[in-house]
This record gives C-alpha cells, sequence and structure tokens, in this order.
C-alpha cells in the first residue's frame, strides 16, 4: 500500500511567472516536480502560446531537472470558459480551448489535467440546472482527454461552485467513470476534509495542498491554519492515494527552501 513517503513534492506555478529564474529556484531547492497553472487563460494564449509551444516548454523544464507533471486548466473569465454555461456559443469555445490545451499538454508528456467544474456565484436554485449542463460539459471534455492521452482530474470548489460537497462530486464521477479526482485540502467548507476524502479517495489521482481557517480558501503554507495535518495525512494514506504532493501556495516572502522544509516537517508527523 502506498504511503506518505511515496509522495513526491511537486509545485503548483503559475504560467505568468514560468521561466529560467523560476525552474533555477526549483532546481536549486531540489524540487523535482510542478503543475503549470494560470487561473486566467491569457497566459496559454497569449504569454506562453502554449497550444504550440508546449513540447518547448516542457523541455525547457526538463533541461532543469523539473518534470511538468499536470497542468491546470484555465477557468477565467467565467463568462466563457464556465463549464456550467448554457449558452451554446461558449460551450463550443470552451470546449475546443481546453481540448486544445489538453492535446497539447499531453503530446508534450503531462500526465494529468485539473478543471474546475464551475465558475460562481451560484443561487441555490439554480443549482441543479447548473450541474446538469457542467456534467454534460465534463464528460465531453473526459472522452476528449482520453482520447489525447491524459487524465482529466475535477477540483472540489469552496462557496457557491459547484463539488462544494462530495455528493456533488459523486454526481459526476458516477456519470463519468473516466472522470478523476483533484482534491485541494483548503477548499472544504462544508463538511471535514476527511469526510470528503473518504468518499472520493479512490478517484483522487492529485492534489493541491495549502492550509486555511475553515473559513474561506486562503492557500497558507500548511500547519500555519487549522488542518490536522496528521489526520489529514492518515485519511490519504487510507484511500490508497499514490499521486504527486503539490503545493498550491507560495506565500509572499517564502522561499522553495522553505516549502522543502515544510514538506518534509509534514511527512515527518
Amino acid at each position: 500500500m502506498s504511503t506518505r513517503t511515496d509522495w513526491p513534492l511537486a509545485s503548483s506555478r503559475p504560467a505568468e511567472k514560468f521561466g529560467r529564474e523560476m525552474l533555477a529556484a526549483m532546481q536549486k531547492a531540489g524540487i523535482r516536480y510542478m503543475e503549470l497553472s494560470s487561473g486566467h487563460l491569457k497566459p496559454y494564449t497569449e504569454l506562453l502560446d502554449y497550444k504550440n509551444k508546449a513540447k518547448e516548454i516542457y523541455a525547457l523544464a526538463k533541461s532543469y531537472d523539473v518534470t511538468i507533471s499536470s497542468i491546470h486548466l484555465p477557468f477565467v473569465p467565467f463568462e466563457k470558459i464556465d463549464p456550467a454555461l448554457a449558452a451554446v456559443e461558449e460551450r463550443s469555445y470552451m470546449y475546443t480551448l481546453q481540448s486544445d490545451l489538453m492535446k497539447a499538454a499531453a503530446d508534450s508528456g503531462i500526465e494529468i489535467a485539473v478543471i474546475h467544474p464551475s465558475g460562481e456565484p451560484y443561487r441555490e436554485e439554480e443549482r441543479p440546472e447548473r450541474l446538469k449542463y457542467a456534467i454534460d460539459m465534463i464528460a465531453r471534455l473526459t472522452d476528449s482527454a482520453k482520447a489525447s492521452g491524459i487524465t482529466l482530474a475535477l477540483e472540489n470548489l469552496p462557496r457557491t461552485c459547484l463539488c462544494r460537497t462530495h455528493d456533488e462530486m459523486e454526481l459526476f464521477l458516477d456519470a463519468i467513470p473516466d472522470l478523476r479526482v483533484c482534491f485541494d485540502t483548503n477548499h472544504t467548507l462544508a463538511e471535514p476534509n476527511s469526510e470528503y476524502i473518504r468518499a472520493v479517495g479512490s478517484r483522487i489521482v492529485t492534489l493541491h495542498v495549502s492550509d486555511y481557517d475553515f473559513i474561506d480558501e486562503r492557500h497558507w503554507f500548511p500547519m500555519d491554519g487549522k488542518i490536522d495535518w496528521k489526520e489529514l495525512l492518515s485519511v490519504l494514506e487510507e484511500v490508497g492515494y499514490e499521486g504527486r504532493f503539490t503545493y498550491e501556495t507560495m506565500p509572499e516572502g517564502k522561499t522553495y527552501e522553505e516549502l522543502v522544509n515544510n514538506y518534509r516537517k509534514l511527512m515527518a508527523l
């Protein structure tokens, strides 16, 4: 059975900052895996031209002994790329955009694509309709991901977003057998992390690791918030998690060396 000693450290880093300086700093600290991430689609389509340069970007990271193991697909602007949108034109645009990014990622060697199930805010009375649209879009994108050779992982989200509870996440998973989960440790506000993890655990393929105050997402360093990390790590071991331990946090003033030290302390709990 997999244990925490088998979970390699990874760091989710913004596409806007991708380059030699960032990669050199990661290499110096001993971080060997990263997630290329951006909430907004502009860095992928303008700054990096990711669709056409994915292999070049992947190769540059490898030249610093850093493997881009996952990509976080953009989710902003909500009015254009929210999977829960009803408008046909926007849904067609979103499907093509995300499919192209996933294919480029897969062709360059990236294994996992993380996607949000929705934007926000959504009223309680519209959730059933939004879930219907989102499940349909995520199903189509999961098929596209599979055809490209990459695993699509749906992220749990906070507040009024979809998948704020494991019940909503399971609606997607039950409808889409090939879909997997990215579990974010600082997004669960409606139930304990342990309950969510136990419900969907066998389908979690990657993590977004950070701490919070149980009031809203904060993306603090682990052990700077209220999470019981000894319990959370034990529950991940219990469900047989086998992926990377991907930090989605780099507070102002923190260094990669501090991130590595934090990771070592967590693994020793």
